[in-house]
């Protein structure tokens, strides 16, 4: 059974940074592309980051570009995302799961970490 558990989020003043964990489960986690997505309140659920298997590409949206880091260690079944200079605008739960491309495959969601910024 896919369970994808999510960890780190917290209140932060604006700024400042955080690391959002993944930790994977009943999947061969290596042979997946892994990615980060948001749901800010009142809105849909949005693409933050995505990396391939072996961590050698990455991909942004345009608002976390330069400011965010995705990694994963396949060994620990493990996917983070350093989350740096923080913004009010990235106020939201945050989710990892299963990728293709920028789109989430299987539908497999995990419980999400709420990240709030504060201004």
């Amino acid at each position: 059974q896919v369970q994808l558990l999510e960890s780190g989020g917290g209140l932060v003043q604006a700024g400042g940074s955080l690391r959002l964990s993944c930790a994977a489960h009943g999947f061969l986690f290596s042979n997946y592309a892994m990615g980060w997505f948001r749901q800010a309140p009142g809105k849909g659920r949005e693409f933050v980051a995505a990396t391939n298997w072996s961590g050698g590409t990455t991909t942004y949206a345009d608002s976390v570009k330069g400011r965010f880091t995705i990694s994963r260690d396949n060994a620990q079944k493990m996917v983070y995302l350093q989350m740096n200079s923080l913004k009010s605008e990235d106020t939201a739960v945050y989710y990892c799961a299963r990728v293709v491309g920028t789109s989430p495959v299987n539908n497999y969601w995990g419980q999400g970490t709420q990240v709030t910024v504060s201004s």
